[in-house]
């Protein structure tokens, strides 16, 4: 009798099936993609990933996005994949689009100035009168990225301002509701993460906060897979490939969603979520990556993985990403701005997990060439500009905290802080999601990659080995030696 060791964890045995792991978590209520279909014990995701709404500004009453498709969330917080929809639009669909904003925004910008204290000024006064904050206030005056902030100091009397400067363009929404550039289809800038990111680092004492997200299996759900695998057995198992993965999803259950940092009901948490579950559902081969790289599952092999490893995955800022002026009132964002990190863990019976000391050359391949490509991988799939532009937003937002900008421009961002004038929790935060298996047929291990996230600690670019100095004095030519705004503008060109 030929018999093969079916070693879960790592499974098995030659010419068995590799089964891939990973929480099932999508991103919330209007995020739009990646219906997972299950054929013949394979679980794939969908291949339009990438083009969920990220960006939609109104919600149903139970924090449920109508008609956004790609997962719903229900009343105990658990996240569950739904429906596709096409996220493209036709060309009069944009024109249109484009046509209905204010002309002077409609045109493309190379770098766009937005004053911070005169548009929250706007923004109170909008809601103080009872009507929605203005669309061009909401995306932020079509900023697609931030590359400088410019801080101007009061002078006696007179306050001073603070300035966020980037390229610019006219914007859609797509039919998933995230809000893009109509031109190059980058996402803009939202004014409820700018302002998630200021209450994440007020005026004040600096301090060292983390931003993070985190799916994680439960430790009782370890402990029940590892029962229904000796259950099953290790060898010739009592049970065919689609009562395996049955039993498996069974036995872990729901994976737990924990969020840090910021509101788990905004729109920035709902953002990294995202990034961080189609980051995961590419490495394990659920989802084609948007650009020609080879993925976790693709480069593993029978011996590249230690036995009884989790793959965990997580996005952390490039912190080398800050050149700052002399007078420390300007800084530019240069650089890709985001990484992705590796970390091999392993998990005991009792479900305890503890750091792997044989590395995964496979996963330290995927992330490399991941952090390699972000660039290009964000210009396809938006989700992951969109988290560039997170960072880069916690970072500006770290960089006015550590050099007290609000103090020397007299400005407090009372209103942009104070959720009862401008609200941001607006999303039914995801408590957990169920768990999916898929099932190829690939060597002889079981590779089982959970966990990971997102973990932001902005302050760290601020620190001197990380600081890039403006030598040739680029950044404070840009700044100017004076604030120059227009009359009555809190945005200009």
């Amino acid at each position: 009798m030929n018999r093969h060791r079916f070693d879960f964890w790592i499974l098995a045995h030659r010419s068995f099936v590799a089964v891939c792991l990973a929480c099932s978590l999508a991103c919330w209520c209007d995020l739009a993609r990646s219906q997972v279909q299950q054929q013949g014990g394979v679980q794939q995701g969908g291949q339009q990933g990438g083009q969920q709404a990220g960006g939609q500004q109104g919600v149903g009453n139970n924090g449920n996005q109508a008609g956004a498709g790609g997962v719903v969330i229900d009343a105990r917080g658990v996240l569950r994949v739904n429906a596709v929809l096409d996220a493209g639009l036709s060309l009069p669909q944009r024109k249109a689009a484009v046509a209905a904003l204010p002309a002077e925004l409609q045109k493309r910008s190379k770098l766009r100035k937005v004053a911070l204290s005169r548009l929250e000024a706007e923004v109170a006064k909008a809601a103080a009168g009872g009507r929605g904050i203005p669309e061009e206030m909401l995306q932020l005056a079509g900023l697609t990225r931030v590359q400088y902030v410019f801080i101007y100091p009061g002078e006696g009397s007179e306050p001073g301002e603070v300035v966020i400067a980037g390229p610019a363009e006219g914007w859609i929404v797509d039919a998933t509701g995230r809000v893009i550039g109509a031109e190059t289809g980058s996402p803009t800038l939202l004014l409820e993460d700018l302002a998630a990111a200021i209450r994440a680092f007020p005026p004040g004492q600096p301090n060292d906060r983390a931003i993070e997200c985190s799916i994680d299996p439960k430790q009782a759900g370890l402990v029940a897979m590892q029962a229904f695998l000796k259950k099953v057995g290790r060898v010739n198992p009592q049970a065919n490939t689609d009562q395996i993965i049955s039993g498996m999803r069974e036995a872990l259950g729901t994976q737990t969603v924990r969020i840090d940092g910021v509101s788990p009901a905004t729109h920035f948490a709902q953002v990294m979520v995202e990034a961080d579950y189609r980051m995961k559902l590419i490495g394990i081969g659920l989802e084609r990556p948007p650009v020609k790289m080879s993925s976790w599952i693709d480069l593993a092999s029978a011996g590249s993985v230690a036995a009884n490893a989790l793959q965990r995955w997580y996005f952390v800022p490039n912190y080398h990403c800050i050149r700052i002026s002399e007078d420390d009132l300007a800084i530019e964002l240069v650089g890709r701005g985001v990484k992705l990190c590796g970390a091999d863990e392993v998990v005991l019976r009792d479900g305890r997990r503890l750091g792997a000391d044989r590395p995964d050359h496979a996963s330290k391949t995927f992330t490399e060439t991941f952090t390699k490509k972000y660039t290009a991988i964000a210009a396809q799939n938006p989700v992951y500009a969109q988290l560039r532009n997170l960072i880069d937003l916690a970072v500006a937002a770290a960089y006015l905290q550590e050099h007290d900008a609000y103090g020397r421009s007299q400005w407090g961002a009372e209103s942009l802080r104070n959720e009862d004038v401008y609200s941001i929790q607006r999303y039914q935060p995801p408590v957990e999601v169920e768990t999916a298996i898929a099932a190829v047929w690939r060597g002889n291990r079981l590779l089982t990659p959970i966990g990971g996230g997102v973990t932001m600690q902005p302050r760290i670019a601020l620190d001197a080995t990380n600081v890039l100095m403006d030598d040739e004095g680029l950044v404070s030519s840009a700044r100017g030696k004076k604030l120059a705004v227009p009359q009555d503008r809190w945005w200009w060109d």
